[in-house]
């Protein structure tokens, strides 16, 4: 199976978040993309204000690996004018993906209207300008009920404001990666909850962030059917090391 093109390659810490300088992170942006360069990664999913300059280096380097970022990251709760702002600046930088962490809170408290007006007009502007969006869900805040909903929601909302062609560039995903759990519960991807996403996501394409550590794992996740995979260890997921304990 390869693996590879299934792979977004991804660095999300901040310097304070990370303990090194800016230069040492935008070096640590670098080296993640010079992996994605040579092991043939689809894309690097980096913070926003690095995304014009890895978009010039893979340019200058020929590279069809792709950029995407995060909007909204990490708790969702930015409004809708700062997601906008946020991601209408990266489509300006030559982002080719953007990952918005939709607001579950709002939808955990069952303001359903803010959420999807949010999930309209932040995939209508990324379908706009030709770029794929995905939908962060946070399956670890969410009951498995919830997850289900959320998931059917987008995937009613999809079918009601775009036509079948986009689908294929509406993604649900799992997990930013930052969520806090209790008790060592997962954070990220799980099998079990990324099968009830599948479940509920109709025609639109799962990506599975976070949790997947091993290429048994990757290859098990391709099998139930995800069609992206978010992970800060991609050559582990193709044998090449082993995968530490963070997104």
């Amino acid at each position: 199976m390869k693996i590879n093109q299934y792979l977004d390659s991804t660095y999300l810490k901040t310097p304070e978040q990370s303990g090194l300088t800016e230069e040492q992170t935008f070096e640590k942006v670098r080296e993640l993309t010079d992996k994605a360069i040579t092991y043939d990664f689809k894309e690097v999913m980096i913070r926003p204000n690095y995304v014009k300059l890895i978009k010039d280096y893979l340019t200058s380097k020929n590279s069809d690996v792709l950029v995407g970022t995060v909007i909204g990251f990490h708790e969702g709760t930015y409004s809708l004018e700062e997601k906008l702002a946020e991601a209408n600046q990266a489509v300006l930088d030559g982002v080719d993906e953007l990952d918005y962490v939709i607001n579950y809170e709002a939808f955990k408290s069952g303001n359903l209207d803010l959420v999807e007006k949010e999930f309209v007009e932040g995939t209508k502007l990324g379908l706009h300008f030709g770029k794929t969006v995905k939908w962060i869900i946070e399956i670890a805040a969410l009951s498995d009920d919830q997850i289900a909903d959320l998931t059917a929601n987008i995937w009613k909302w999809a079918q009601e404001n775009f036509e079948e062609k986009d689908f294929e560039k509406i993604f649900v995903k799992s997990s930013t990666g930052f969520y806090v759990t209790e008790g060592g519960k997962p954070n990220g991807a799980t099998f079990e909850g990324v099968k009830i996403m599948l479940d509920n996501a109709g025609r639109l394409p799962v990506k599975a962030a976070g949790g997947v550590k091993t290429p048994e794992d990757a290859e098990k996740m391709i099998n139930l059917g995800i069609q992206r995979i978010g992970t800060s260890a991609a050559k582990a997921l193709l044998g090449e090391g082993e995968a530490g304990s963070g997104y």
